[in-house]
Parts: C-alpha cells; sequence; structure tokens
C-alpha cells in the first residue's frame, strides 16, 4: 500500500511556479512523458517570491495548492526552487497526492557533473540564503565547495522577455564573475527561470562550465514518480483535446505571448484566477 492507490492515472499533473519560470519545467515534462496532461498555475501577480519572506511564501504556497487539488491533479511539481527551498518539506505534509520540488533533482546531476569538486549555484536571494543546494550536496559528498550567488535582476529580467539584450548580458556579466574567479566547473540554474537565459549564462562562464537545469531532472523524477505509484497515464491523448491548461493570476495575454515562445507547440488560452480566494 503506498497510500495513493486512489489516485486516478488520467488526472491531470499539477504543476505551479510563481511566474513564467515553470514553463521550462513543463516543456521538459511534454518531452519526457507525452502522454501525461498537465495543468500548470503561474502566479504572475505576486512574482517574484525570491525576495519576500518564508512566511508569506508558505501562504501563497498554500492557496496554489489548494486551487490544484481543487482541479483534482494526481500530482504535484513544485516548478519554483524558492519554494521548493522554504516551504516545500512543511507543505509535503499537507497534501495527499505525491509532490515534488526541483532542488534535489539538480543537486543529484550537479553532484554526479563536476570534476574539481567547485559548484556554483545561482538563484533567488532567498534560494540562496536557504542554504539548501550546500546542505543537499554537501550530504552526498562534504568535501564539495559549494559557491551560492543571488541574482534577483534575473527574474524581472526574463518576465518583462529580455532573453536576448545587452541588459542581460551586462547584469549576468556582473553577477557571475566571481564564481568564474573562484573557478568552479559546473553551475546550478537554480531558479526555474534562468534556462531561458542559458545562453547567456554559457557564454559569461565558458564551454568548460557545465550548466545543469534541475527542470530536466525533475522531468525525469516525475515519471519515475509516476511509475513507482502506478499513476502514469499510458494512453495516448486525442489530438485537438484540452491536453494542457494554464492558469495565472494576471495578465493571462501577456502570459499566452511568452508561453508560446518558450514551449513551441501552441497554447489555445491562459485563464486568470483570483488565487486569493484559495
Amino acid at each position: 500500500m503506498t497510500g495513493f492507490e486512489h489516485l486516478d492515472p488520467q488526472a491531470p499533473i499539477g504543476v505551479f511556479d510563481s511566474g513564467v519560470g515553470g514553463l521550462t519545467v513543463v516543456r521538459e515534462i511534454i518531452r519526457q512523458i507525452p502522454n501525461e496532461r498537465l495543468l500548470y498555475f503561474g502566479d504572475t501577480a505576486r512574482v517574484p517570491y525570491g525576495t519576500k519572506s518564508k512566511e508569506t511564501v508558505l501562504r501563497y504556497t498554500r492557496q496554489i495548492i489548494r486551487f490544484l487539488e481543487s482541479q483534482k491533479v494526481k500530482a504535484i511539481v513544485v516548478a519554483c526552487n524558492t519554494v521548493s527551498a522554504v516551504a516545500l518539506e512543511e507543505i509535503e505534509k499537507e497534501v495527499d497526492v505525491p509532490i515534488i520540488g526541483v532542488v534535489r533533482p539538480g543537486v543529484r546531476a550537479a553532484a554526479a557533473a563536476t570534476r574539481n569538486g567547485r559548484i556554483g549555484v545561482i538563484a533567488t536571494k532567498a534560494t540562496i540564503e536557504s542554504n539548501i543546494y550546500a546542505n543537499y550536496l554537501k550530504q552526498i559528498d562534504p568535501k564539495l565547495e559549494v559557491l551560492g550567488k543571488a541574482c534577483p535582476l534575473f527574474v524581472p529580467l526574463v518576465e518583462n522577455g529580455l532573453l536576448e539584450d545587452p541588459v542581460t548580458d551586462e547584469i549576468a556579466g556582473r553577477y557571475l564573475a566571481e564564481l568564474i574567479d573562484r573557478d568552479i566547473d559546473t553551475l546550478v540554474l537554480g531558479c526555474t527561470h534562468y534556462p531561458l537565459i542559458r545562453s547567456t549564462i554559457q557564454r559569461i562562464v565558458g564551454e568548460q562550465v557545465t550548466l545543469v537545469n534541475p527542470a530536466y531532472e525533475t522531468a525525469i523524477e516525475l515519471k519515475d514518480l509516476l511509475d513507482k505509484y502506478g499513476i502514469r497515464k499510458t494512453t495516448e491523448p486525442h489530438l485537438g483535446g484540452d491536453m494542457h491548461r494554464f492558469y495565472v493570476s494576471d495578465d493571462a495575454r501577456g502570459f499566452e505571448v511568452f508561453a508560446n515562445s518558450v514551449l513551441k507547440y501552441g497554447i489555445l488560452s491562459a485563464r486568470e484566477v483570483n488565487i486569493e480566494n484559495y
């Protein structure tokens, strides 16, 4: 008995983030387990989370979880490093569906990738201050040197669509300089927004630094989790069906435009939800 026998394999998987960044996780889930239906919520009215207190992040997270539960999801992916870092441990005890975050999968990939034992982590202020990446990495190997750097301007730059822009190049150069000086050979993109400026980050740190994208690792872990509990959807979706649904707390039109550029498969529409009602 796993406790999850009651869950319907045909039900959707809930994925949420503070804004548009979690779409990088959605993109990987669609690639890795294409039969699954996804229900995404982006808290576009209250982004970014990385500068908020733990209490505020917990309150926001509980509201979103209640919304996802009202939609009868069979599993939840916390596609937000800040929530994974500061709230997931508490939230795990409160939900009755399988739930995973993006931190642990990224940690395992980074530990496997490093050659010189110096790993950089870029993330929001809240994630860096939580020390969650350093703590998990040192559980795997206490000799690892973990260098964290908060990059608070990356999320607003991504949210405003400045993916290939001189301003983004300038800010990234400033943020990453000290990590380059410390001779890291592996860099964890510790925020789901950051893969959207991956090419800029790679260019600045150089090809000798391996970038770890926890979104890919999370999709693989989700696949294993669904198999473990026997709730993976095995039937192929009907063409033209309502395969994936997208919800936001503000600016649905802007989200649709951005989401279509990230997912490249066509989103019919995003709907606005007053998340404060949950």
